[in-house]
């Protein structure tokens, strides 16, 4: 009876070969090399197509320069080459050919075999640190931004009360997160109360009455308080993956740190001054009308302005601009830089947002009188007071055009009046990706080589190597035949984890190569609990097919125990920490998951193969 007790049924084994087979299946791409490639990719305005790829192909033909392989995907084309050099000169030439109408950027693209392709199997992304390029850490004044909007409750709570003609004596912020209005009387207190309660429930209301004053304060809640600085947060995340997707950075990963801080990793970039520019930009439009009754030459001069407009410079000239913003920058869903008729750069733009049916009747209504583009841009200035560096930003609005409205504006137009090319190409692409809702600045940079990332490529793969044939050797020598099986069940493990990392899409970063050699020393783990429980009960004197049953059956509730509290170490800091621990993080829960299954019932179908269902007087276990 004892001898049936180590078998497993057919269907169990069938289970385990077709796991293992589909690992293999995803895991085998990330054995092939990447190759340089130039990907172009059409902007909202046009798309890549036939003619296109015929277009590039006759350029670098008469160009001398060779590539190895077209590929369609996705509405995007790519180019691949045999090296580097011959892809950065490319690039150059397919930049000069397509202009700023499409994106052209720098990629490695992998040389998986389109018959693995066709099972959706994908390379392991590769981290900055492993391919190289630049890591941006952004601080972003969340705080900023909720001052402005706190300043906008406030003048919507005095609107509010002026609508349902509730009378009050004063309304002020009283600190930060704290609006306070002043009443006469009890009973326009009550009322206030109760409208605000209703409409601004992102503020905890109380009704306080001090020194014959009838006050009612409002205190913006924690709550709302996180909310609002994590819809900050994201909309900056958002808008710098739109001004990344339109630099053509492939892969490139944009994480919140902290609870102000964004960080961009950009691989592939090696040349910073673009993607500094870019990133760090906090930069819009507005549509301003001009002020044409007073005279603006004479306000210059020091004379007296009326409060509903504001004094700008255009051409060495004064210019005065109404303050009414009748169209912002976030209602451009298209932009795209070109040579006007007059061969002077512009910026034709097309609109969709809720703004266009008021710049619309706008327009229609000024037929005939001039309208001025203002370009705003926060910049960060770094000031050093008393060995201290602070950042503080100075707002530079600059009049780019004037121009006369000859009929009401649609949703199609051009911008003109820019100083050049570049201006007209950084201002389109600003205006594409959005503006950030926050002042940024670039608090840290950092550069890896190209070299330095082959290099920590290599370091890593021999760390996982060296310690693979350490811990293989190790089982061999001190559990003989059975330290074989966990060393074939360890090879296992390797490649469910390569497979289970590219069908999620993970980057892989140094911090994740540490997490993949921390894993397979823990994954024998299991294997010598097992073994070694095997080894007591046969010192006892029991049977061998009872011994290995024991062994599995009662090693397995310490192993659960153990990977258990590994597991909520790991969750711990995939919540808490940063990207590169999170990395990490990620790389051990999957191996944890993966070490259970190859560890325990992976070993013990071999096991079952090799000594199960006969009677036996020894095994190889080292003793």
């Amino acid at each position: 009876m004892a001898t049936l007790i180590n078998r497993y049924p057919i269907w169990k084994y069938i289970l385990i070969c077709l796991i293992i087979v589909v690992a293999f299946l995803y895991a085998a791409p990330n054995l092939y090399r990447e190759y340089p490639a130039v990907q172009m990719m059409g902007t909202n305005s046009t798309t890549i197509d036939a003619q296109v790829a015929e277009q590039v192909k006759n350029a670098l033909h008469s160009a001398g320069i060779a590539y190895q392989d077209i590929l369609f995907q996705d509405h995007t084309l790519l180019f691949r080459f045999s090296s580097t050099d011959t892809q950065f000169k490319a690039k150059e030439i397919i930049q000069q050919i397509l202009g700023d109408n499409y994106l052209v950027a720098l990629n490695l693209s992998p040389g998986t075999p389109k018959w693995l392709k066709s099972f959706g199997a994908v390379p392991m992304k590769l981290g900055l640190d492993l391919r190289g390029g630049v890591h941006f850490l952004l601080q972003v004044e969340v705080n900023t931004v909720i001052q402005q909007r706190i300043e906008g409750d406030l003048r919507g709570v005095g609107q509010a009360l002026r609508d349902e003609h509730i009378r009050y004596s004063a309304i002020n912020r009283q600190s930060d997160n704290q609006i306070a209005v002043q009443f006469r009387n009890q009973e326009a207190l009550d009322t206030a109360y109760s409208l605000v309660n209703r409409r601004y429930t992102e503020f905890a209301w109380d009704k306080q009455k001090t020194n014959g004053n009838f006050i009612l304060q409002g205190i913006l809640s924690p709550a709302a308080l996180f909310q609002a600085k994590q819809e900050i947060l994201e909309q900056a995340m958002n808008t710098l993956r739109n001004r990344v997707n339109e630099l053509g950075v492939s892969e490139a990963i944009v994480q919140q740190q902290g609870e102000s801080r964004v960080s961009v990793d950009l691989p592939g970039i090696q040349d910073t001054a673009e993607a500094k520019n870019i990133l760090g930009k906090t930069a819009t439009l507005e549509f301003h009308l001009v002020d044409v009754e007073q005279n603006a030459l004479s306000v210059a001069q020091g004379n007296a302005i009326s409060t509903d407009s504001r004094l700008y410079s255009y051409q060495n000239q004064p210019i005065l601009l109404k303050n009414q913003i009748i169209l912002r920058g976030s209602s451009i869903v298209s932009a795209t830089s070109g040579m006007g008729e007059d061969g002077r750069p512009d910026v034709q733009v097309r609109l969709g947002g809720a703004g266009d049916s008021l710049f619309t009747k706008t327009t229609a209504e000024n037929v005939g009188k001039p309208m001025a583009v203002v370009f705003v841009e926060i910049k960060p200035i770094t000031k050093i007071e008393n060995n201290q560096k602070t950042v503080v930003y100075q707002t530079d609005r600059r009049v780019i055009s004037v121009a006369t409205v000859q009929s009401a504006l649609g949703s199609n137009f051009q911008i003109t009046g820019l100083s050049g090319q570049n201006e007209a190409r950084t201002l389109a692409l600003l205006l594409r990706a959005g503006a950030l809702p926050a002042p940024v600045s670039i608090i840290e940079e950092r550069q890896v080589g190209p070299s330095l990332g082959k290099q920590n490529i290599h370091m890593g793969m021999l760390s996982i190597e060296v310690g693979t044939a350490l811990v293989v050797i190790f089982m061999v020598f001190y559990y003989g035949l059975m330290g074989l099986i966990a060393d074939v069940a360890l090879v296992m493990n390797l490649v469910l984890i390569v497979a289970i990392l590219s069908l999620l899409g993970a980057t892989l970063t140094l911090p994740g190569i540490a997490g993949i050699v921390l894993t397979l020393g823990m994954a024998v783990d299991a294997n010598v609990l097992i073994f070694e429980r095997i080894r007591e009960e046969l010192r006892r004197g029991m049977g061998v097919q009872a011994s290995i049953h024991a062994g599995y059956e009662r090693a397995f509730v310490t192993i659960l125990d153990a990977n258990l509290t590994t597991l909520i170490v790991m969750l711990i800091l995939f919540s808490l920490g940063s990207g590169v621990v999170k990395g990490l993080a990620i790389t051990v829960t999957v191996g944890l998951i993966t070490s259970m299954f190859t560890a325990i019932t992976g070993t013990r179908a071999i096991v079952n193969l090799l000594y199960g269902g006969r009677p036996l007087q020894r095994i190889s276990i080292g003793i």
